[in-house]
C-alpha cells in the first residue's frame, strides 16, 4: 500500500511520534493505521524512563483548570512537554484534564515525594512510632510498622503515588510514564492549585517549586 502524506500526519496527530517514524511504522505494518499506532506507543513507552528526569527541556505545554459541578472546588495544574506540537495533541490535554480531575477529588498536597518538607516527614514518623509503640509493639518491629504506613502517608498526600481515579490498577505515576510512551517525549507535572471553598489555604499552591 502507498504510504500518503495523510496518513503520516493522522498517525503523527494520533501517537505524537515525529514524521518519519511515522512513516517507517505504516511502511513495516503496510498501512495498518492501528498496527503502526500500537507499534509506535509500545516504542515510545519503551523509551520513556530514559527521557523522563533526563535533563531534557519542557518549556512548552498547558496550565490547565478543572471546576466542579457545585464551584465549591477548583483546580489548576501546569503540565510541562518538550514541544508546542505535543502540547496541542489530544493525549496530552487529555492527561492534563484528567490531572485536574483527579487533583479535586483526592487532593494531593504534593506532586512529588521528594516535594514533601523534611519536618513534616519526620513529625509523621515520630507520631507512627508513639502509635505502634502504644500498640504495645517492640522499637525494633514498631521500625518496620512505620516504614509500611509511612508508603500510606505519601500515597495520601503525595499525588505521583496516589491510585489514579478513573483507573485504580494504575498510580499516576503510571499514567505519567504510559502518557510519556504514547506521544514520545518527555513530559512533566509542574506544580497545581487546588482550591476548595471556605478553606484558609489552598493545597498543593506550588508544590515543586524550590
Amino acid at each position: 500500500m502507498a504510504i500518503t502524506g495523510q496518513m503520516v500526519k493522522d498517525l503523527r496527530e494520533a501517537t505524537g511520534a515525529g514524521p518519519l517514524d511515522c512513516k517507517k511504522a505504516l511502511e513495516q505494518f503496510d498501512g495498518d493505521f492501528q498496527k503502526a499506532a500500537e507499534h509506535l506507543r509500545e516504542k515510545g513507552l519503551a523509551k520513556a524512563i530514559k527521557k523522563l528526569g533526563a535533563g531534557r527541556n519542557m518549556n512548552e505545554g498547558v496550565v490547565t483548570s478543572y471546576v466542579h459541578h457545585n464551584q465549591r472546588i477548583g483546580v489548576l495544574v501546569e503540565v510541562n512537554c518538550e514541544t508546542d506540537f505535543v502540547a496541542r495533541t489530544p493525549q496530552f490535554q487529555q492527561f492534563a484534564r484528567d490531572l485536574a480531575l483527579h487533583i479535586a477529588n483526592l487532593s494531593p498536597e504534593y506532586v512529588r515525594r521528594e516535594d514533601v518538607p523534611e519536618a513534616i516527614i519526620q513529625a509523621e514518623r515520630e507520631i507512627q512510632k508513639r502509635r505502634a509503640i502504644d500498640e504495645g509493639k517492640p522499637e525494633a518491629v514498631a521500625e518496620k510498622i512505620v516504614e509500611g504506613r509511612m508508603t500510606k502517608f505519601y500515597e495520601e498526600i503525595v499525588l505521583m503515588e496516589q491510585s489514579f481515579i478513573k483507573d485504580d490498577t494504575k498510580t499516576v505515576s503510571q499514567l505519567l510514564h504510559e502518557t510519556v510512551g504514547a506521544i514520545g517525549e518527555s513530559v512533566e507535572i509542574r506544580r497545581f492549585a487546588r482550591f476548595a471553598l471556605g478553606e484558609n489555604d489552598s493545597n498543593g499552591a506550588e508544590p515543586g517549586d524550590e
